[in-house]
């Protein structure tokens, strides 16, 4: 995928992204920045609204947040120590060496991998991390999770973009030329309200899509059904995402070969 073909998939409803879709673990934060030889700056490459930018402030004394989407930067969540840029993954603008730590959350599947990589491999400094992590469809309890996984799985099947695929099998079949690293193991969670709950699908590129060509009263059989099985529209429930998180410490250059990720994640 080019550059100039950057799948916008998320400028529509970039408001509704910064307000719905979960945060990501403190403890992750933490973790890399423990893990990077300074904390002086970090790369959120493709951030969106900022939400992982938001956390790597609370450690790091300076965050570049770059987006292709300038909608989704009007969404971003403001912090002194972030500085948002609209630009490619692929063309970033920064500086030779000048990176601490690389961070592409949720988003490595949109990129042109190689391209991506080189500029990764040119911005970071020596022995620096770069790390992307991607979470999978929710967890909330057996009727729940058989009807949101219906509506993923077969109402909205052919609606979601193929790079989609990449995110359900967290990242198997993508390659990776950098030097693998231990991370612990880290879990996702929210507390949500029905609505809550509702507004997050209606993120899902899928469901835009889906809407798009059957009508905006389309998902309200679905969200009739969830109804059902939630109760008070008004309890909160414990959401659960399956988070995987891939670093890598760079060398003096990328490797040559590019292996795949292995990974436990998603669980057999």
């Amino acid at each position: 995928m080019s550059e100039s073909l950057f799948a916008d998939h998320f400028s529509s409803g970039a408001s509704d992204y910064a307000r719905f879709r979960p945060t990501y673990p403190s403890a992750l934060f933490a973790w890399l920045a423990s893990a990077v030889p300074r904390t002086h700056r970090a790369w959120d490459c493709a951030t969106g609204n900022g939400q992982a930018a938001f956390g790597l402030a609370e450690h790091f004394d300076e965050v570049v947040a770059t987006d292709a989407s300038a909608a989704q930067l009007a969404s971003a969540t403001r912090h002194p120590r972030v500085n948002y840029s609209c630009a490619t993954a692929e063309r970033s603008a920064l500086h030779d060496r000048s990176i601490d730590l690389v961070a592409v959350a949720q988003a490595l599947h949109w990129l042109d991998l190689d391209a991506f990589y080189r500029e990764a491999a040119r911005v970071v400094v020596r022995g620096g991390i770069i790390a992307v992590w991607s979470y999978g469809p929710i967890e909330v309890d057996g009727e729940i999770d058989v009807v949101v996984g219906d509506l993923y799985r077969r109402t909205l099947g052919k609606y979601w973009p193929t790079e989609r695929a990449h995110v359900d099998n967290g990242y198997r079949d993508l390659a990776f030329p950098f030097d693998s690293i231990e991370c612990p193991v880290h879990s996702m969670s929210a507390r949500w309200t029905l609505a809550d709950l509702l507004g997050y699908i209606g993120t899902w590129s899928a469901a835009r899509r889906y809407i798009e060509a059957n009508g905006g009263d389309a998902l309200h059989r679905f969200a009739a059904e969830l109804s059902m099985r939630w109760g008070n529209a008004s309890d909160r429930r414990e959401v659960r995402w399956p988070l995987m998180v891939a670093p890598w410490q760079t060398t003096a250059r990328m490797r040559r070969s590019v292996p795949p990720i292995t990974s436990a994640w998603p669980p057999e």
